[in-house]
């Protein structure tokens, strides 16, 4: 099942790569490109117009999160950046921007379209500080307290092992090192089946995980200041959130 579930959502990101290089869309259907309901609640209208300014089409199209990590990050001239679920690309070149030429940003995604999509996007930018790695988000490969801060957008809910993510998060942060996540998450007093009922696991609402369970899992991984808090509705019960956390200095 944790097999068949990951091929569904590389298939579904593939389709959305492709969906991009052939000028049609993010390839995903009229609603938002990850999710199941409006353009809205997903995709870049959730990142200001003069953030988007300077992008390349292309990596703009093709985000498909249901936030703007970049807003709650707070990166800084010279750090090192790692965005779980990279896609076209559009968090990594944002934080490239932030972190300047001394900074460094990794973008990780296991679909080779997005990858492709994405070091075609880094190249009309020119963006000499950014590097796309394949790989899975539950074995991040890069070493041990590596990273300063970790972004991702809308991903860690697509996760079939999220222990693992939250894991590895804290295993590549360096002490003092922060996490800066958007996510769908639901409020607790939904079940997994009732998660279930209000969207799909590919269109990132079967799989998020309740408030309580994204605290707990940061905190069990060894993380410190956990922060979730709600921005926008998904579906009832499910929402957008801001999620942070610290790991010890």
């Amino acid at each position: 099942m944790t097999t068949d579930l990951r091929e569904q959502v590389r298939e579904r990101y593939a389709e959305a790569a492709l969906g991009v290089d052939n000028g049609t869309g993010c390839g995903c259907g009229d609603g938002g490109c990850c999710g199941d309901e409006t353009s809205s609640t997903f995709g870049n209208s959730l990142y200001d117009a003069d953030e988007r300014a300077g992008l390349p089409d292309a990596a703009v199209t093709a985000s498909l999160g249901c936030g703007n990590p970049l807003a709650v990050a707070d990166l800084h001239p010279g750090e090192t950046v790692l965005d779980l679920g990279s896609g076209g690309g559009i968090d990594v070149l944002l934080s490239a921007r932030r972190v300047g030429p001394r900074g460094t940003v990794y973008g990780l995604d296991m679909t080779d379209e997005m990858l492709a999509l994405a070091q075609r996007n880094a190249e009309k930018a020119r963006a000499k500080n950014v590097h796309f790695l394949k790989g899975l988000i539950e074995d991040i490969p890069l070493p041990a307290e590596s990273v300063d801060v970790v972004i991702s957008n809308c991903v860690v809910n697509l996760s079939t092992d999220k222990p693992a993510v939250l894991a590895e998060i804290a295993r590549v942060l360096r002490p003092g090192g922060r996490v800066g996540i958007s996510d769908v998450v639901a409020e607790d007093r939904l079940s997994v089946e009732e998660r279930a009922e209000r969207g799909s696991y590919v269109g990132c609402v079967a799989g998020a995980l309740s408030e309580t369970e994204y605290r707990s899992g940061l905190e069990q991984a060894g993380l410190v200041d956990v922060e979730v808090r709600f921005t926008h509705r998904v579906a009832d019960g499910m929402h957008s959130a801001i999620v942070r956390a610290t790991k010890l200095a």
